[in-house]
């Protein structure tokens, strides 16, 4: 009985470090992507919705002279590369993709905006 106590007392303990690891994980940033702007090893450049889940992405991938532009075609079960090309010197709308803030900053803008609290900022949660 004693051995069958022990055994469910260290499967909690395993069971409740996954997510505290993950946690970490997360917030070591390790996990992801890091960096944003000129450093960002993966940016948005343009999307596109073509149906109901499906789009058409450009991505830049890599940073400085190695930069390059990946239209991908995205679906809910694949992604295929339609065309891989240079990146050019600045973008053709000659604006700056802004890198969408995370989602808890997404949060916290809707929900100051809610009644009974002062609204903050811009209308659109990404601005």
């Amino acid at each position: 009985m004693q051995s069958t106590a022990l055994m469910v007392f260290w499967l909690l303990i395993v069971l409740a470090l996954i997510p505290v690891s993950l946690w970490l994980l997360k917030r070591s940033g390790v996990a992801g992507l890091q960096g944003t702007g000129s450093a960002a090893v993966l940016a948005p450049v343009a999307q596109i919705s073509l149906g109901n889940g499906q789009r058409v992405v450009t991505v830049e991938v890599n940073s400085g002279e190695q930069r390059t532009w990946l239209v991908l075609g995205v679906t809910g079960q694949q992604i295929n590369t339609l065309h891989t090309m240079e990146a050019p010197a600045e973008r053709p709308d000659g604006a700056q993709v802004r890198p969408v803030p995370p989602f808890a900053q997404l949060l916290r803008r809707v929900t100051e905006r809610q009644p009974g609290s002062t609204p903050a900022g811009p209308q659109d949660p990404r601005a």
